[in-house]
């Protein structure tokens, strides 16, 4: 069982901590709770939480999710700098949620390293901690010992991406639609960010229509013309609303679907290729390897078997 422990201190945002105990709430993972001092823990929302634990909690966890840290110019303790820097050195995965990515600064693991805030909060984790690489558009960014997320709503996409980390796209894709959101999504907090009015039309239907066509040798011309708007319009759509370009969200979910057959069936990789639209087991391979890292049947022998979810 892989245990999860939330840190909470008041004032405690109760949606960045709900993002955490709604993913990680099901086996494998047990998911639980610690504050400082155990007692009760005022919420942004103006109701209290009653938790029972305090720091040594930290000691059993396998991950720690930091879910914010309010005000963002508090200064944490010695005690609990002390708890996450000792939980880190014996293994333990740190993440942040929105606000969370000061407390991890704090602890100076994040020091030269890439990482998430809320974009209205990234100048000035910047500026107090100058050390850190802080990006203030992506959705989240994941080194294996430390993770972090943008604003709010982006702590799911991160503990989903977790979760899809320890046991494979299908187990996360299960978890999602659990949830009943998106199990992956693309761009970054630069679509949420901007003051203009995005384009009117939205990109839901043709993404749909993609997704269901992904085995066809789909194009940007194929989905512009699916739209019935040239490519450039398309391209800047993308952009307003994804924050990425129409041939990288194609790959990658082809990408996904591979990942999913791989792990779901005992189809050869050419077969899979064919129906994710990668055209041959030689193109499957190398776009696999340069978006996952690994091989497709190094990577099927790690995720098979992986557990379900209860009803």
């Amino acid at each position: 069982m892989h245990r999860v422990v939330a840190l909470v201190t008041a004032p405690q945002a109760s949606f960045e901590f709900g993002c955490a105990a709604a993913v990680f709430r099901d086996p494998p993972y047990r998911f639980s709770v610690c504050t400082e001092q155990a007692g009760n823990v005022r919420t942004t929302e103006g109701f209290d939480m009653v938790v029972t634990s305090g720091l040594r909690a930290l000691d059993r966890a396998d991950t720690i999710v930091v879910p914010g840290w309010l005000p963002i110019n508090r200064e944490p303790s010695a005690a609990v700098v002390r708890a996450l820097t000792r939980a880190h050195r014996r293994g333990a995965r740190l993440v942040s949620i929105c606000s969370g990515a000061y407390l991890l600064a704090a602890t100076g693991l994040l020091d030269g390293r890439r990482a998430a805030t809320h974009w209205r909060y990234a100048d000035e984790l910047q500026r107090r901690f100058p050390a850190v690489q802080v990006d203030p558009d992506v959705l989240y960014v994941d080194h294996g010992d430390v993770a972090t997320s943008g604003g709010s709503g982006t702590g799911i996409d991160l503990c989903l991406h977790l979760v899809r980390s320890d046991h494979g796209a299908a187990y996360a894709a299960r978890v999602a639609r659990r949830m009943v959101m998106p199990p992956h999504r693309e761009g970054g907090q630069l679509q949420y960010r901007t003051e203009e009015p995005q384009s009117a039309q939205s990109l839901g239907a043709v993404l749909d229509w993609a997704a269901e066509h992904l085995a066809d040798p789909l194009t940007v011309d194929d989905l512009a013309a699916q739209l019935n708007v040239s490519t450039r319009t398309l391209a800047r759509r993308f952009e307003e609303q994804l924050g990425t370009a129409p041939g990288q969200w194609l790959l990658a979910q082809r990408i996904a679907k591979t990942r999913v057959l791989l792990e779901e069936t005992d189809l050869p990789v050419e077969t899979i290729a064919t129906k994710a639209g990668l055209s041959s087991a030689t193109n499957l391979r190398r776009r696999f390897r340069a978006a996952v890292h690994t091989t497709p049947s190094a990577y099927r022998r790690a995720y098979r078997g992986t557990p379900t979810i209860p009803s």
